[in-house]
């Protein structure tokens, strides 16, 4: 394939050559992705499988609820590492160049998330099996740390002027993509093999869950063919033939204030909203619905999947229209709507998903009357806590149950459970309480298999209204998703210089999108533990979102006429 000029303005669409550019840097980032939603897709499963660890007694060591914590912080883990990747694969891409250095990040990545599907669980192989678990997640993180801002750099190198925004978006599609096959994966998967198969029988090493895993070495082969027929960035190579390439792109990153200052500037007034944003409307909203509404897990997913299907195209949409109007208008109005409007949004799905625990928490009043002094702190991110005081156990149980409760100060002594002022014989129990259990249901809260939750028969049971008006709420949420993530790549191209362009704009990426956005699912639902509230993990989000809007309309430059050539 001939090295095109990416300097020349013009008028015309996409060459043949560009066209491949794009399809090959997105194909592969696709693939990536999905290998890394894959985990979080199926976190409850995972966590069952790697995480039920016997004890000395034989018994679980961990219960459901601190099982979903782990695998959700497994998960998060990934993330984490995500900045690590950033620095030393940018680093590489910065030397050697763009394209060796995402081939090799999609090779560890496929291969990682291949292993997952072999993976023995604690079953078989007892605590070993989480350790290798996380290991295999620290590598994806890594992996991912050094493909995304690969990508997006080598397909800006190649975009004629004008059109970075438009291009770029491609790659921003990635991310939703690489989710959507994964989730299209697992459902047909969970439909091929059904729900009892697809989970695996308790103890048991095989299930269907292992097959969207095993499945990635295909698209690695797939992924891997293409790229090696792609050619180095003509600005890269441009700039390595006059030797102007740099000799230590973190110091120059990193040690120079000028730069510096633009990645702490990118990263807080840019990619931490754009990445609360995102992660909120798709994996939070998933894990919303599953774990807090009690929707399946079969509908919950393809509610997901089709909020994706009808909003994916707005990357492209907002991508040429930052080209017109500049990236900084989009991705700071995308933060401030989504950040007035989430606490709405998210009631409406309560509503429509599960009307009788929106309704129930309206019309149930729950308290927990104690002694303040003999209440502690329920935050528990890592679900490493055991709470021992009844205070404590009452209000935890109560919050795993998605009841909405209030503490009221009491006296010293035993604690009260009132509901609608009654009170309820309240014992010790940290994982069952039948008398409060059943108090709350004669009050109104639903069971969690309760008629009225919603749930769809087949992937087109989508007119119904209930159906329909979640998959248009979810729909509203990608929307906001792809207004902040559509133009980003482009922006975080153009701020930094091509010498050190790998390095500088994946750090600000990585630590926004790794640790503000992968923390989120666990984060917010650590909140709603701790309140008793279901919509106060939303708080995260909006805090961040607001702070992005504030900072980047202040402080961050407006990029969109750039010449990158020349930086």
């Amino acid at each position: 394939m001939s090295t095109m000029a990416a300097t020349s303005a013009r008028s015309t669409g996409m060459t043949k050559d560009e066209r491949f550019v794009i399809l090959a840097s997105s194909l592969g980032t696709v693939f990536e992705w999905y290998d890394f939603y894959l985990y979080g897709s199926l976190a409850g499963i995972v966590g069952t499988q790697f995480f039920t660890i016997a004890g000395a007694d034989g018994k679980p060591m961990f219960d459901q609820a601190t099982r979903d914590i782990f695998a959700l912080l497994a998960f998060a883990a990934g993330f984490l590492v995500r900045p690590f990747g950033a620095i030393v694969f940018g680093r590489i891409g910065d030397i050697v160049g763009r394209k060796y250095t995402f081939l090799v990040t999609i090779l560890i990545m496929g291969m990682s998330t291949f292993i997952v599907g072999l993976l023995p669980g604690a079953a078989q192989i007892g605590i070993a099996a989480p350790i290798i678990l996380i290991g295999l997640r620290l590598l994806q993180g890594l992996a991912l740390g050094g493909e995304y801002g690969g990508a997006a750099t080598y397909v800006a190198e190649h975009a004629p002027p004008g059109k970075r925004g438009y291009y770029t978006s491609f790659i921003q599609t990635t991310a939703t993509l690489g989710l959507f096959l994964s989730l299209l994966v697992i459902l047909f998967t969970r439909t091929a093999t059904g729900e009892p198969g697809f989970a695996g029988a308790p103890g048991a090493y095989w299930g269907g869950w292992r097959i969207p895993f095993l499945v990635s070495v295909f698209l690695l082969g797939i992924s891997v063919w293409i790229r090696m027929r792609l050619n180095e960035s003509p600005v890269f190579q441009r700039m390595k033939e006059e030797g102007k390439t740099s000799k230590a792109p973190l110091t120059e990153a990193f040690a120079n204030w000028s730069n510096a200052k633009i990645v702490i500037l990118a990263l807080i007034g840019l990619t931490m909203g754009q990445a609360v944003i995102w992660y909120t409307g798709q994996f939070y909203a998933l894990f919303f619905l599953q774990s807090i509404l009690k929707v399946d897990g079969y509908t919950a997913n393809l509610l997901i999947a089709w909020s994706l299907l009808l909003g994916t195209g707005f990357f492209l949409v907002f991508g040429a229209l930052s080209d017109r109007i500049g990236r900084k208008p989009i991705i700071l109005a995308g933060c401030l709507i989504g950040a007035l409007t989430l606490f709405p949004i998210f009631k409406m799905i309560s509503s429509n998903a599960n009307p009788a625990l929106e309704k129930a928490y309206e019309t149930v009043k729950v308290q927990v009357v104690a002694d303040p002094a003999g209440c502690g702190d329920l935050f528990n991110p890592v679900g490493t806590r055991v709470f021992t005081a009844p205070c404590d156990t009452a209000r935890a149980f109560l919050a795993q149950s998605s009841v909405k409760y209030s503490t009221v100060p009491g006296p010293a002594g035993a604690v009260k459970i009132l509901v609608n002022d009654k009170e309820v014989p309240y014992t010790d129990a940290k994982t069952s309480n039948p008398a409060i259990t059943a108090a709350v249901l004669a009050a109104g809260y639903p069971k969690a298999s309760d008629a009225g939750i919603v749930k769809m028969s087949n992937p087109f049971d989508i007119f119904r209204p209930q159906v329909a008006a979640l998959i248009g709420l979810l729909f509203i949420l990608v929307v906001y998703v792809t207004m902040v993530y559509g133009p980003i790549a482009a922006m975080l191209v153009e701020l930094f210089p091509t010498r050190i362009r790998y390095t500088s704009m994946s750090l600000p990426y990585h630590i926004g999108n790794g640790w503000f956005g992968g923390l989120l699912p666990a984060t917010a639902f650590a909140i709603t533990a701790s309140t008793g509230d279901i919509y106060s993990g939303l708080w995260y989000p909006v805090v961040f979102a607001l702070i992005t809007a504030v900072i980047g309309f202040l402080f961050v430059p407006e990029t969109k006429d750039v010449d990158i050539t020349k930086m």
